[in-house]
């Protein structure tokens, strides 16, 4: 998972599914994170409106910058979250 020749690679793990399924991710350092997201949720068959990805710490990631700033900044093990399953039941 390490950068190499421009390309930053992100294990993605989906939570919802007790699978624990993941995909490894490769992309351009400079491309957008919310590329990234939109392309998970796809590749899982979930919603990219409602899903979010987290860190295995369960730190959320702004999908606003880059790939390569977040890999810099989080590591490349993330998990894919659908955002309905967010927070506690009332």
């Amino acid at each position: 998972m390490a950068a190499a020749g421009g390309k930053v690679s992100f294990k993605i793990v989906l939570t919802s599914d007790p699978k624990l399924p993941y995909r490894v991710v490769k992309v351009p350092e400079a491309a957008p994170f919310t590329a990234v997201l939109k392309f998970a949720a796809e590749e899982f068959k979930q919603n990219a409106s409602t899903s979010a990805i987290i860190t295995n710490d369960g730190v959320g990631i702004n999908p606003n910058q880059s790939a390569g700033n977040v890999f810099l900044k989080h590591g490349g093990e993330l998990r894919l979250i659908n955002r309905d399953r967010v927070g506690g039941r009332r």
